[in-house]
């Protein structure tokens, strides 16, 4: 039987099979991204009612052994750059290598080790010739940045010329708890935003959907917008997008996808800002 391709609607962390390195054919970088999963006990701080990880925790991550995510990360990039993984595992039009990104089963700052983390990864790319091909990114729910640890390993990512997508799903306290899980406040949010935003190329992510068969209120719609307006000029833009694959949470029966014409006049709102916006409907 020949190997499975990737493909836009299959994340699995194991796919590899590896601990800490995995490849997914990403829609919103656009070819192949090589995720690191710090969190493979699959806890998190966070618990979003629309996530994809299985026996989803609340917790933080098992101490991290980065000579093994060197010796993965290194092994897989090589199967990648000169092997056949492209040519046996990949569509045809999704063929390139766009980024490394800190994603996984949970929040990757949660880790003690992500500053080192960041330096495995920035090293394996340099040691192949990729650093300038090939992105580092971080996918965060921004909880964490008021850690000197993690804001040093944002500021190695943006020095190195790489980007955080930085979770954001709603303008209001009771929103982040519904969608979230998370008792932050928007203020707080804001902060952090910021100071990711000093630190390295930041882009918004933002998930919407319809709840109980409601897309997001105009009331949600305004808060979220007010959230975002102080930091235009520090933004790199919003990455808007729709439910791709199922929630495999408790809500999931709850959850449904949003049209796209309401997804686009969301866009366009938020346009309206200053903002550069990317749909993935």
């Amino acid at each position: 039987m020949p190997p499975r391709l990737l493909s836009n609607d299959e994340h699995s962390r194991d796919s590899a099979g590896l601990r800490y390195v995995y490849p997914v054919v990403s829609r919103r970088a656009g070819g192949v991204s090589v995720g690191i999963n710090l969190n493979p006990n699959n806890a998190c701080n966070w618990r979003c009612i629309y996530c994809q990880v299985p026996d989803l925790t609340r917790g933080g991550p098992p101490p991290i052994d980065l000579a093994l995510l060197d010796g993965e990360l290194c092994r897989f990039l090589d199967w990648a750059v000169a092997g056949d993984f492209m040519a046996t595992r990949v569509p045809a039009g999704a063929r390139r290598l766009v980024d490394v990104a800190f994603s996984g089963n949970g929040e990757p700052t949660s880790a003690a080790e992500f500053p080192q983390a960041v330096a495995v990864v920035h090293a394996a790319l340099a040691a192949r010739g990729l650093s300038d091909t090939v992105a580092v990114r971080l996918i965060t729910n921004g909880s964490l940045l008021d850690r000197a640890s993690v804001r040093s390993g944002i500021a190695s990512i943006g020095t190195n010329g790489g980007e955080v997508w930085f979770k954001v799903d709603s303008g209001t306290a009771q929103g982040m708890t519904r969608i979230n899980g998370s008792r932050t406040r928007p203020e707080a949010v804001s902060r952090r935003l910021g100071r990711c935003a000093a630190l390295a190329r930041t882009w918004v992510q933002t998930c919407v959907f319809r709840l109980d068969g409601d897309a997001p209120s105009s009331a949600e719609i305004d808060a979220y917008l007010e959230l975002l307006a102080p930091h235009v000029p520090a933004l790199a833009g919003v990455h808007l997008y729709g439910l791709a694959r199922p929630s495999l949470q408790a809500e999931a029966p709850r959850l449904s996808r949003l049209d796209r014409e309401s997804i686009e006049a969301m866009a366009e709102r938020i346009r309206h800002l200053g903002l550069t916006v990317r749909v993935s409907p």
